[in-house]
């Protein structure tokens, strides 16, 4: 009964969401979850412009002018990327398809609009890393005396230990962290939920093992081995806010040092490609560890590369994850929308 009092648009939407993503799409659970922040935000702007309630929203509402405005909204308003406008016309286009299939002459005006919409080309810009030294200044400053700063600690060396995405961490869970002959291992998921198992330097994997250990995680394989003061699982911006903190107290520190811009999470990301990549490491082994779908992705790192350093992967490991700070402490454990939209 309830559905019969819903506009067509919310009517699909809902379903799109419950049931196509979940069941028939193939998209990886990270991808609905920004599909449903697009939408969330189309709402906000829907709500801004045209003064319309979430449950109001008609299909006729979303012309060319409406679906454009969003975008630009996207771009200006919030500042978002290119890359990330171009992500949320993604999720318009996929939930147009979906609902011209199902009912036609209703969604035609929407995916009309959509179509008429051009993904926008992003300029190149030059991949931001860190230098050797700055990584070394980076992954001291955490005081490990203190619960979050011994987090910190743990999060940037795996960070940088693993090349991990921010998400990628934000994902992981305490089951996904193992030894194996010896060996610090971990399994993650990433793009297209497809699963990696890295080895991880030892240094770094004391140090996590430790982690758990001090923070109570240890044996409960389910519980996300980062968390927030607030959240059980980290978020993306805490580490954003993370990376922030950390940088600006090291440009202080070191005036000579951290001389780019910005520096984000992704940076990690870049900077141990780019490092492992000086350190000899063949260019397939650098992919398969990064997760890149091609190895044409991993070939842009190339550029960036201001030499090759003849050491091996070990040699890079030991002389980077050495001399990390002990601690002496014991931690103690630590507009409405729908709601298929929450």
């Amino acid at each position: 009964m309830r559905n019969k009092k819903l506009p067509e648009f919310t009517l699909l939407l809902e379903q799109f969401f419950i049931e196509y993503m979940p069941l028939s799409s193939g998209l990886s659970h990270n991808t609905v979850r920004s599909y449903k922040h697009s939408f969330r935000l189309l709402f906000r702007y829907i709500h801004q412009v045209k003064k319309k309630e979430t449950g109001e929203i008609l299909f006729r509402d979303l012309d060319y002018e409406t679906v454009d405005g969003f975008l630009r909204w996207i771009e200006v308003e919030r500042g978002c990327s290119v890359s990330t406008r171009n992500l949320r016309l993604s999720a318009l286009a996929s939930f147009a398809a979906y609902a011209q299939n199902r009912n036609f002459e209703v969604a035609t005006v929407f995916a009309n609009a959509v179509r008429m919409v051009p993904v926008k080309k992003k300029a190149i810009q030059p991949r931001t890393t860190f230098t050797l030294d700055e990584v070394s200044a980076l992954l001291r400053l955490p005081d490990p005396e203190k619960r979050l700063g011994f987090r910190d600690q743990v999060l940037l060396n795996l960070m940088y230990a693993s090349g991990a995405r921010a998400q990628e961490i934000c994902d992981l869970k305490v089951r996904d962290f193992f030894k194996e002959k010896n060996l610090y291992k971990m399994t993650i998921t990433g793009k297209g939920n497809k699963t990696r198992r890295l080895v991880i330097a030892s240094p770094c994997g004391i140090l996590l093992e430790r982690y758990l250990e001090d923070t109570g995680r240890a044996g409960q394989a389910d519980a996300y081995i980062f968390s927030s003061q607030t959240h059980p699982q980290m978020t993306i911006s805490c580490i954003e806010e993370i990376y922030k903190k950390y940088v600006a107290i090291a440009r202080a520190a070191n005036p000579g040092m951290f001389l780019e811009k910005r520096y984000t999470p992704h940076t990690m990301r870049h900077t141990t490609a780019t490092h492992m990549l000086e350190a000899g490491i063949p260019m397939m082994a650098i992919k398969n560890f990064l997760g890149h779908s091609s190895i044409s992705t991993t070939e842009r790192y190339a550029e960036l590369s201001q030499g090759t350093v003849n050491r091996h992967i070990r040699d890079w490991n030991e002389k980077w994850f050495s001399h990390q700070k002990e601690s002496s402490v014991k931690r103690e454990k630590e507009n409405p929308l729908p709601d298929f939209l929450k």
